[in-house]
């Protein structure tokens, strides 16, 4: 690929949009928007069915689009659960129900169901007690509705739960109540993207519908508008989310080109559509499956087109590399991300996706055979050839999964390697063009340098995370040197070890406990399986107060409780009772110095009492 791409005004154009959507943009409800209708009182709404239902626990998830509510014109998405009715794709419904905004608990590291809807810009659910047709889709996308429920449904039918789970994932993107150890062993094989419903599907079912056209001598503007129609109904029954509708737009432009004898220009297909889902959905940048789709389809362009194979090579050759460089460019442009999300990284991912890449377009086509066959009640012929390679996939997924390297503990990276580790990757993915490469290495290295050097001088200040989870508060603290002491360890074990990995370490330096009740005891032992801890200082059998302990370079002053009454004024519990009395640290590193009390609760820096906020991280820097 031409270093001239990159010089393209609509290249360009993005880099600019992104930068300003990530610097300048919060995702927040409209003036209009359905979540100002919350109330402790029922309402009745009326909106379109966005997408297709989520069976989970008994309900039928889908989003709404909102039309009216209480006869009041309204705008946005609202997120409904259903008890008993099966809400259809682009069926108008009214339904009744009370507003709430989304269960949000924000602590640092961990996963939070509100900040997840607002990337999708959706800030309001409503459990639906009633609700009743007002229009229903059209014949055509009753069809395809119908269509992917029959789909699914003759899976569940003939398979065991994780067999047909595989099969809804690798044909639809649709593994419905998948178990639990089985989706990790897919996160942990590296093999968690053949589940979800992308563009390598969209281009499968494309090259199939070209080389059927080609088995009965159809006309090259015959097999285009196959092709295109054909790949354009299967985006829908797959769900039209935006990896797919992106990948739809780029199979656009390359069966074009194909047809106009023309370079398709993938590469400014994927730019375009980009730009487009953007400028209507400019949230869809903070979702972390935009982020990884956009990145991975990017390199794999950069790279199968940079890195060309010899012509001399037999076509089987070329295949199972190209399958090996797509995937190594793909893991190698996704580790900042996979990591910073999922605090893991798989080694075996490489092997892993060499094997199943290959048996998932397989496993798709013989499942989608089965059905076809199903439908024409002779799909007996086809059950067990395609049980045994659901069965085989799921086999090679637990194998890959359960060798001792296939998952590592992995820290977050912090923003000046991200960016040091991108411009490195771009350079080597851009090395065979040696005239662009001439021109541009000083700046990309330069960069790489420079990024984590100013991380390091200028935003490199002591951290202090105060995490709540309702009536239960921890407090993480970072230092320059890197550092990491927990101040009490009253959340669960989990997300505190999920939370030190957040601020880009694996390690506890010490943890001091607030008080010595047997909750907090339990999580620093659940924390100690996780993670390397290093001191675990209890009050009244490691300190008391009067007394110092050192921490590295950091001073530990250990005080009597410092707490506040409802008034906002602070006391101190002075005394020893012998039953969970609590304890205040005060840190002192060079000229910083911070006052944890409260139990986690707040801290005091310069006579300045700074509380955490419920179910809400706060970030203090000291």
């Amino acid at each position: 690929m031409h270093y001239s791409y990159y010089k393209r005004p609509l290249l360009l154009l993005l880099i600019v949009y992104l930068f300003v959507l990530a610097f300048f943009y919060t995702p927040r409800p409209g003036k209009h928007d359905v979540s100002h209708f919350i109330s402790s009182q029922e309402v009745t709404l009326t909106g379109k069915v966005v997408g297709f239902p989520t069976l989970k626990k008994n309900f039928h998830n889908v989003i709404l689009q909102v039309q009216r509510v209480d006869g009041k014109k309204a705008a946005g998405k609202v997120y409904a659960r259903f008890e008993n009715y099966e809400p259809r794709w682009h069926e108008t419904l009214q339904v009744t129900g009370k507003l709430k905004k989304p269960y949000s608990v924000d602590v640092y590291g961990n996963f939070d169901w509100g900040a997840y809807l607002a990337s999708k810009h959706i800030f309001t659910e409503i459990n639906v007690s009633r609700a009743e047709t007002v229009s229903g889709p059209s014949w055509f996308f009753r069809g395809i509705y119908r269509i992917r429920a029959d789909i699914l449904q003759t899976f569940e039918q003939h398979f065991d739960r994780s067999l047909s789970a595989i099969a809804g994932g690798v044909l639809l993107g649709e593994r419905g109540e998948m178990d639990e150890q089985l989706y990790t062993d897919f996160q942990d094989s590296g093999a968690i993207h053949l589940l979800v419903a992308s563009g390598g599907n969209v281009g499968f079912v494309t090259l199939v519908v070209f080389a059927f056209c080609a088995l009965f001598g159809l006309s090259r503007k015959k097999t285009v508008f196959a092709a295109l129609v054909i790949a354009g109904i299967y985006t829908l029954i797959a769900g039209a989310d935006a990896p797919l509708t992106r990948a739809y737009f780029m199979t656009v432009c390359a069966v074009a080109g194909y047809f106009l004898y023309r370079n398709s220009g993938v590469f400014q297909g994927l730019i375009l559509s980009c730009l487009v889902i953007l400028l209507f959905h400019p949230s869809a940048l903070f979702e972390t499956g935009f982020q990884m789709s956009f990145l991975a389809t990017l390199a794999i362009v950069i790279c199968l087109n940079n890195y060309e194979l010899p012509y001399a090579w037999p076509r089987w050759v070329k295949f199972f590399v190209q399958i090996f460089m797509a995937t190594l460019s793909t893991q190698l442009v996704l580790l900042p991300v996979f990591t910073n999300v999922f605090f893991k990284v798989s080694f075996v991912g490489l092997l892993a996706n060499m094997v199943l890449v290959p048996l998932a377009s397989v496993l798709m086509a013989v499942s989608f055979a089965f059905y076809v066959f199903s439908l024409l009640h002779i799909g007996f012929l086809l059950k067990s050839i395609t049980g045994a390679c659901l069965w085989v996939f799921k086999f090679l997924v637990e194998s890959f999964a359960a060798q001792s390297f296939a998952s590592v503990q992995a820290a977050a990276w912090r923003s000046g390697w991200i960016i040091s580790y991108y411009a490195l990757l771009f350079l080597l993915f851009n090395l065979p063009q040696k005239p662009f490469v001439k021109k541009t290495w000083k700046a990309f290295c330069l960069v790489a340098v420079l990024a984590p050097a100013v991380q390091f001088i200028f935003f490199n200040a002591p951290t202090a995370w105060l995490m709540s989870e309702w009536n239960k508060n921890s407090i993480l603290i970072r230092m320059p040197d890197g550092t990491r002491i927990l101040a009490g360890a009253a959340l669960d074990s989990q997300k505190l070890a999920r939370a030190v990995l957040k601020s880009g370490g694996r390690k506890i330096e010490a943890v001091l406990l607030s008080d010595n009740s047997a909750a907090q005891l339990k999580n620093v032992a659940e924390l100690q399986a996780q993670m390397k801890v290093g001191q675990v200082i209890i009050p009244f059998e490691n300190t008391w107060p009067g007394e110092e302990i050192n921490i590295k370079d950091v001073t530990v002053s250990t005080q009597w409780g410092i707490l506040q009454n409802r008034h906002g004024e602070l006391w101190t519990n002075r005394g020893y009772g012998g039953k969970q009395d609590s304890v205040s640290y005060t840190l002192t590193h060079a000229k910083h110095r911070l006052t944890l009390a409260g139990n986690g609760r707040f801290v005091i820096e310069k006579e300045t009492v700074l509380e955490n906020e419920m179910n809400h991280t706060r970030r203090i820097k000291w």
